[in-house]
């Protein structure tokens, strides 16, 4: 069975490659495609490192790598420095080299964080010594974290590296569109891009938007237009 998830850690369900939109020409299509051998046990690799700036995918891709393998049966565990970075980080990590793939995110988290960065550095070697897979997450770069435990940035360094690009305008309309759709209802062209404008324009924020329409629309038993995204939304 798959390794229960601690202290309230959860995944989201809608976060899939499935509805992880990708542009004909993005550089990410490569990344995705490697991801979903990775998560699956597939791939011969041991470690990879996505990371981004906010709203680029990096939490949405590791948590849908644990999707992947949570329906593949294989043993994981997710964890969200931003939420675990105040515990104990021996306690957290104990035992995680037994499962098949540890997805570590926001891993800038640790930066001043010695304790952090010698239980991740001696994780690390314990996944590599059992032969398990290691997924990390970040802002940052390998190279460009400020970490004051040099071994443990060599280590970061070892296995594949992606940077992972955020989406242009157009392309989170196309996004709000496609995500729409995935949920079960329309979304015309012209109430996205009224979205678009009006919103936030951080992916994370949009997509929360999209899913509180979806939630007044059915509990009104209406379709979603400008008026009614104006009243739902206050924009």
């Amino acid at each position: 069975m798959p390794q229960q998830l601690p202290l309230g850690v959860s995944l989201r369900d809608d976060a899939t490659f499935a509805n992880f939109f990708q542009s004909p020409d993005d550089g990410n299509r490569q990344v995705v495609g490697m991801l979903q051998a990775f998560a699956s046990g597939q791939s011969p690799e041991q470690a990879m490192y996505l990371w981004g700036e906010s709203g680029s995918g990096v939490t949405h891709l590791l948590q849908s790598a644990c999707q992947v393998a949570e329906a593949t049966g294989r043993r994981f565990q997710y964890l969200p420095l931003t939420d675990l970075i105040h515990a104990d980080p021996e306690q957290i990590v104990e035992g995680l080299e037994n499962l098949d793939l540890v997805c570590i995110d926001d891993l800038q988290e640790i930066e001043g964080g010695a304790h952090w960065q010698t239980a991740l550095f001696h994780l690390y070697n314990r996944l590599r010594d059992s032969g398990r897979q290691l997924l990390l997450g970040a802002r940052k770069s390998p190279r460009g974290l400020n970490l004051t435990l040099a071994d443990l940035q060599s280590r970061l360094q070892w296995g594949l590296t992606f940077q992972l690009h955020p989406l242009s305008d157009s392309d989170k309309l196309g996004a709000l569109i496609q995500r729409s759709k995935l949920r079960g209802f329309d979304l015309p062209e012209d109430v996205a891009q009224y979205i678009l404008h009006r919103a936030p324009r951080d992916t994370r924020a949009l997509f929360a938007c999209l899913e509180q329409l979806d939630r007044a629309s059915l509990q009104a038993q209406r379709k979603v237009t400008i008026p009614f995204v104006k009243q739902v939304l206050n924009i």
